[in-house]
C-alpha cells in the first residue's frame, strides 16, 4: 500500500496521501476510473465526458474496498527564506 499511496501522490494528485490502512503485504491489482482535470496535475481532461467508468475515488472504493477521504492534517514542508549566490574563494 505504501507504493500505491506514494504514487497517488506523486502522478495522480501531487498533494499529500497518507495510508492509514495498516496494510502490509504486496498487492497486485487493477484500477480503472474515468480521470478529470485535477489528476495527474491536468494533463488530461475526462477521458469520455460519457463514460461508464467512475471517478477514482468511487474506483477505490468498490473494486478495492478502501475509502478516499480529505482530511486537514500536518505536513512536512520546506522554507527557504533567503538565497546568496556563493562567493568566489
Amino acid at each position: 500500500m505504501a507504493q500505491f499511496v506514494a504514487m497517488m501522490q506523486r502522478a495522480i494528485f501531487g498533494r499529500a496521501v497518507i495510508d492509514r490502512t495498516g496494510l502490509t503485504g504486496r498487492y497486485d491489482f487493477d484500477l480503472e476510473w474515468n480521470p478529470d482535470e485535477t489528476q495527474f496535475d491536468g494533463v488530461f481532461k475526462s477521458l469520455a465526458p460519457n463514460s461508464t467508468k467512475p471517478t477514482i475515488f468511487t474506483a477505490i472504493q468498490e473494486q478495492l474496498g478502501l475509502r478516499l477521504e480529505s482530511t486537514r492534517g500536518p505536513v512536512l514542508a520546506m522554507a527557504i527564506d533567503r538565497i546568496d549566490r556563493p562567493t568566489e574563494n
